[in-house]
């Protein structure tokens, strides 16, 4: 079945991505704390204005953005020509299995992060260097396109009885497993020039309803948090950048969802249970955990401590309801994201085709 993920119908060969030169951040007015989605596969007059005037951090891309690699690189520059910002961040979630907005013929299908964690279960060391292998290659399909910045690796720990919308997504039951294997693909995304955004802070694994439809309480005590689904993010808080998530944790604080706690946000993410350091962008504003309109979604989650709002659906409508509710980024937002921008560099030379053949070596392996 491993083949099945690395068909690969137009793979190019050996890495021919050209060295990108990596532009500074040092820019004296700060961007609009916000990244935007687009709705199809062209940008639009009236979204390159609107981007124009709004300014945004950067933009997201979704499936109804990817069409073809020459499709995607004129869209990629159109956005950044919007904003006049050559090295403006180009986001898309690209974890593999289920969730892959690049997928065949033009791209090649990765494995969900699950069969990472099946294979590290008979052999770690081989898990890991799957997990890397991984990794770098999304980089490449990424940077191919002009994609600096990929929503992964998933970094939450599920239980039993979950709901399937993390699954498969996310490398092991293990908090340990997690650690080790995250590590590894966050490494081989920086490898090949890419930023990792690690989610769901502080923890998506006990929720037991989809925060795409509804919002997710967890029941769990503290205790268990700190010990299970913390573990992770707290392993991996020097990464550069991360996701917090709409759920509830009733042991810290039960009227709000972490994205929009400032009490979870405080004590819990960037206090001593996890300690992350890096930006923190919020889950995407259009989800149905969050309640009010646009505009109350995002004062909520800014006024709670995250640094960058997500609005996803490429709703123009919607879209021009948060200038007026998103400010610039605050100083503090705009350092984390010039440290996140210098870890970023030029794709490692690296034989693509031969990553490609050893990392269906290492997954065939598994099933033998």
């Amino acid at each position: 079945m491993w083949g099945v993920w690395l068909s690969v119908p137009d793979f190019p060969g050996p890495d021919s991505v050209e060295a990108r030169p990596v532009g500074s951040v040092a820019s004296v007015v700060h961007p609009r704390a916000v990244v935007f989605g687009c709705a199809g596969l062209v940008v639009t007059p009236d979204e390159a204005a609107f981007f124009r005037e709004a300014d945004p951090l950067g933009f997201i891309l979704f499936r109804r953005n990817c069409d073809s690699r020459d499709q995607m690189r004129r869209l990629v520059d159109d956005l950044r020509a919007s904003i006049g910002r050559p090295d403006a961040p180009v986001l898309i979630d690209q974890e593999g299995g289920r969730v892959a907005r690049m997928r065949p013929p033009h791209w090649p299908a990765h494995p969900p992060m699950g069969a990472f964690g099946a294979l590290a279960r008979h052999d770690m060391e081989a898990g890991r260097e799957a997990a890397w292998i991984n990794g770098r290659l999304l980089a490449h399909m990424l940077a191919e396109v002009g994609i600096t910045v990929d929503c992964a690796p998933v970094c939450d720990v599920p239980v039993e009885g979950a709901h399937d919308i993390i699954g498969d997504r996310a490398f092991s039951r293990d908090p340990a497993v997690v650690i080790a294997l995250a590590r590894a693909t966050a490494e081989g995304l920086l490898a090949g020039g890419v930023l990792p955004v690690v989610k769901h802070i502080p923890g998506h694994g006990r929720a037991f309803t989809d925060s795409h439809a509804e919002l997710p309480v967890v029941e769990a005590d503290r205790a268990t948090l700190e010990a299970t689904d913390f573990a992770p993010f707290r392993a991996l808080a020097d990464l550069p950048l991360g996701m917090v998530a709409h759920v509830v944790l009733k042991a810290i604080d039960p009227a709000a969802p972490a994205s929009t706690s400032p009490i979870v946000v405080r004590e819990v993410v960037r206090g001593p249970s996890i300690g992350f350091g890096g930006l923190l962008f919020s889950d995407d504003l259009s989800m149905n955990a969050l309640q009010g309109d646009p505009r109350a979604r995002a004062e909520a989650v800014l006024a709670a401590g995250m640094d960058v709002v997500l609005h996803c659906n490429g709703d123009l409508d919607e879209m021009r309801t948060l200038p007026g509710a998103v400010p610039v980024l605050s100083g503090a937002a705009a350092e984390r994201w010039a440290r996140a921008e210098a870890m970023r560099h030029a794709p490692e030379p690296a034989d693509i085709a031969e990553l490609t053949n050893r990392l269906a070596e290492l997954l065939g392996a598994a099933l033998a």
